[in-house]
């Protein structure tokens, strides 16, 4: 019963999170040399502050959608959310697992639109991650290895950078900049999670791209949003960890 609980709750926190990702996606999903979005369509200024970032889906003066509009990101945060909820049970890396998922989906709707990765959502979650964990391996009965989750995310994001040196127009520097965060939780579960979880983002991303390919939508030289596929990675790696922790 209490499985179920958490599951639901997990749940409903994601729907409730996701339910502020369109407004935020809309305004960060431009391209590098402009600036965030400060109006809606029709050119309606939105507000200013907190709500500017974080309000529905829609602005308030003619009522046009934003973004990717609401169902998606309510629908995926909240099913992430739910299965991590379901793999970690009521272990205390749950909390920080819930935090991080909602600015996740928002660096995967951004990624998936205008191929980027703003800074101003990689170099949080590269801080925000490692220090989550922290406060989690300080709770009783936590299911995973602090150090090991700092050592991932050097590693992670030391092996980026050599691929992005070695081949700058095959992966851009906020791969490289997410990977750090992400290595901090796959690390959390231990080096084999690293590996399954990297493994998997470039097993999905290569996945795609072939089926591009095979649909004629894209040549074999056509650039694809790589942050979605690390993610989708890195969550089957934790919830990989999680259920085995």
């Amino acid at each position: 019963m209490v499985d179920l609980l958490l599951v639901v709750a997990g749940a409903v926190w994601g729907a409730v999170a996701g339910l502020f990702v369109p407004r935020a996606a809309y305004r960060l999903s431009v391209e590098p040399d402009e600036t965030w979005r400060a109006s809606c369509p029709d050119g309606h200024p939105l507000p200013g502050g907190v709500r500017g970032w974080l309000g529905r889906g829609r602005c308030g003066d003619c009522g046009r959608v934003l973004g990717p509009g609401a169902l998606m990101p309510v629908l995926l945060t909240a099913a992430v959310c739910a299965a991590l909820a379901a793999a970690t049970g009521i272990r205390p890396e749950l909390g920080a697992w819930l935090l991080l998922v909602p600015p996740a989906v928002l660096l995967a709707v951004v990624d998936a639109r205008v191929k980027r990765l703003p800074d101003v959502l990689t170099l949080p979650l590269a801080a925000a991650a490692p220090v989550l964990l922290g406060l989690a391996a300080l709770l009783p009965e936590p299911g995973g290895d602090w150090p090991t989750a700092l050592l991932g995310a050097v590693a992670l994001g030391c092996g980026y950078l050599v691929l992005f040196l070695i081949h700058p127009q095959g992966m851009g520097f906020g791969d490289v900049k997410l990977a750090v965060g992400l290595g901090a939780v796959l690390g959390w579960y231990g080096w084999g999670l690293l590996f399954i979880g990297t493994f998997a983002g470039f097993l999905f991303a290569a996945l795609y791209g072939a089926g591009l390919v095979i649909a004629r939508r894209a040549g074999r030289r056509t650039a694809i949003p790589f942050g979605p596929f690390l993610l989708a990675g890195a969550l089957a790696g934790v919830l990989m960890g999680a259920y085995a922790a």
